[in-house]
């Protein structure tokens, strides 16, 4: 992607965000800003809140988020930790590394401790925030082309995805008596710069892209931009709380999404990537690739969310062949 592209990219993002938000200016912790997902939220939650970032590396998160913003290195004492209305909580360590022993206790220990001290802080706070907390879909586990909405359930207590994801949610489900708790449930975020599209973009250019293991596993995706405005949407709509699935309502399986991406690309499906390697080179952790969940955002709609991006190969079109004008 051109960087001139890119730049047309947040513009439009920063002014269809900007064009939603009426609320008053607020005072919000971010954590895991510097990830992913909350780099973006940041770029334009920063513009009408005073925003906080727990980073373990302040002067690495100035650099990526810019000075218009604090940043600390431990989370605020209790009289300090009050003066927040809404927490973000999106830290965690990346699932995509193979998962040894010592990767997946990492993975857990960076979710669920963190979230833990943080509804500690909720539970004794005299005005407790909103408190809007991460998870993934892969707390479903593995359920093939079953249609999966939020009352749904694993099927699979063994599945370390599914454990990671409950014990999180659980920690912070467990001030939803004293805050306003909403869990957002992320499937696969779609950006040029970053995650899953940004690795796919390089073997697809050349041609040497195609699905993966049968191809017949779903990919329940999101637009990033549909992705920062429904953290928003959900921060601003005093009458959300539980559970939400952070996908668009139009999952694919990976045959399709592979097609899907070759084409908007101009470029041929040349390799199908077989189960069997994936599993000698990243383990466990290639169940993350050949499984997947077919998630519907049955609440998000029905709390009155509007997709700017519902279908795969227009959001692929608007991210990756956007001019500017």
């Amino acid at each position: 992607m051109l960087k001139a592209e890119i730049c047309q990219l947040r513009l439009e993002t920063t002014k269809l965000v900007a064009a939603e938000w009426d609320g008053n200016h607020m005072k919000v912790l971010v954590t895991g800003g510097t990830g992913f997902i909350g780099r973006h939220l940041i770029k334009h939650l920063k513009h009408h809140a005073d925003v906080t970032v727990l980073s373990r590396t302040p002067h690495v998160a100035y650099r990526i988020l810019g000075h218009d913003i604090q940043c600390t290195d431990t989370l605020p004492s209790q009289p300090c930790f009050n003066q927040f209305e809404a927490v973000f909580n999106l830290a965690g360590e990346r699932i995509d590394k193979r998962w040894t022993d010592k990767q997946k206790k990492l993975i857990c220990d960076s979710r669920w401790q963190l979230t833990e001290q943080l509804a500690e802080r909720i539970q004794n706070s005299p005005n407790p925030p909103v408190f809007i907390s991460g998870s993934a879909i892969g707390y479903y586990g593995s359920r093939g082309d079953e249609m999966l909405d939020e009352t749904s359930q694993c099927n699979d207590p063994s599945n370390f995805a599914h454990g990671v994801c409950q014990q999180w949610e659980e920690l912070a489900r467990s001030v939803s008596d004293e805050a306003r708790v909403c869990i957002i449930r992320t499937g696969v975020v779609l950006s040029p710069q970053n995650g899953a599209l940004k690795r796919l973009l390089t073997p697809f250019k050349l041609g040497l892209g195609g699905p993966i293991a049968s191809g017949e596993q779903y990919m329940s995706w999101i637009h990033i931009e549909d992705m920062v405005r429904l953290l928003i949407f959900l921060l601003k709509t005093n009458t959300t709380y539980g559970t939400f699935n952070a996908t668009a309502p139009n999952p694919v399986t990976n045959a399709e999404f592979s097609e899907i991406l070759a084409r908007t690309l101009h470029r041929p499906q040349m390799i199908r990537t077989p189960e069997l390697a994936l599993k000698f080179i990243l383990g466990e952790m290639a169940n993350l690739l050949t499984q997947g969940q077919r998630v519907y955002p049955k609440r998000l709609i029905s709390a009155g969310f509007k997709f700017h991006h519902p279908h795969l190969e227009e959001s692929l079109q608007h991210l990756l062949h956007k001019k500017c004008r």
